[in-house]
């Protein structure tokens, strides 16, 4: 029977465990020191939060007015970030606005018509009922309410549709300005005032919103049968940045194996098949920890409890 390669990460994992319990056997005292713990995985992984970064464009096409941000601020929900040229819009509200008076002024005059061209049909009909005035008077009387009537709800819609209008405009307007979704951190600004923008030229500002930091590791097919949800992992610092091993546990663990991202090896990475674990800390890990900083996850084996089967 041909006997399975180990993974890389495992076999360093295993290699080092190994060179641990040699030292302390050299030294005498194989049984009283506390032994390395055994591992039933090892994976590359990033620090990243729910969702990634954040990336926004400028939601119209124009020119750059205002830049009211740099890089490195923390920003609030709702805070502006950059103001496009505003006068073609500006423009449009205020002839919305002036469309929208007219048609308000066009229906107050009808309505002023209307009340009294029904009060005069009114007093001819009862003047005709009485045989004190002609009958076709009151007829035309009527028939000239009718039509002032008639008039009188077309200016209504048309007051209508110009408040409609005016609202397009001011929608508009606002959508010449980008403020903050959320709580963030400006990571990365890429305009400068008087730059000629559109929703295709990619993103204006990149955002670190200020969720909880997780991280992302990529489980190999081989390795997915021995880790759950639930499992402990020791979480290593591969950057060489100074951080301490962290722990962690498994959160989820995806159902879609894709191509490796992390893996250097461009041989290697054509032929890896990976499944997306996610982790959360057990504590707060430090403000040092990056996002995209790259570690080493080590599932600790016979940690956590394997998650339940549904009804």
């Amino acid at each position: 029977m041909t006997l399975r390669p180990l993974h890389p990460l495992l076999a360093l994992a295993i290699a080092a465990s190994l060179l641990v319990a040699c030292s302390h056997g050299d030294n005498g005292k194989a049984g009283t020191e506390a032994t390395a713990p055994a591992y039933a995985a090892v994976a590359r992984g990033r620090i990243d939060i729910e969702g990634g970064l954040l990336k926004l464009g400028m939601p119209r096409e124009g020119v750059v007015a205002e830049i009211k941000v740099r890089e490195g601020d923390h920003v609030h929900k709702g805070q502006l970030l950059a103001v496009l040229d505003t006068r073609p819009a500006q423009l449009a509200v205020s002839a919305a606005e002036a469309e929208q008076k007219q048609a308000l002024a066009q229906g107050r005059l009808l309505d002023t018509r209307l009340k009294a061209a029904q009060q005069r049909a009114s007093r001819l009909a009862a003047a005709a009922a009485a045989g004190a005035a002609d009958g076709q008077g009151a007829d035309d009387a009527r028939e000239a309410a009718q039509q002032l009537q008639g008039e009188l709800d077309s200016a209504r819609a048309a007051a209508t549709m110009a408040t409609q209008k005016l609202d397009a405009a001011r929608y508009e307007l606002a959508q010449r300005s980008l403020v903050a979704p959320v709580d963030a951190q400006v990571v990365e600004r890429s305009i400068q005032p008087g730059a000629a923008v559109s929703p295709q030229t990619g993103p204006a500002f990149v955002l670190l919103p200020e969720e909880t930091r997780l991280v992302r590791a990529e489980l190999n097919e081989s390795f997915v049968g021995a880790v759950h949800e639930g499992m402990q992992a020791q979480i290593v610092d591969d950057s060489g940045s100074g951080v301490p091993t962290l722990t962690a546990h498994v959160k989820r663990i995806g159902t879609v194996f894709g191509p490796s991202a992390l893996e250097e090896d461009p041989l290697i990475r054509a032929n890896t098949r990976t499944v997306e674990c996610v982790l959360a800390f057990d504590q707060p890990p430090p403000a040092s920890l990056r996002i995209g900083q790259r570690v080493i996850v080590q599932f600790v084996s016979g940690s956590g409890q394997p998650a339940k089967a549904g009804p």
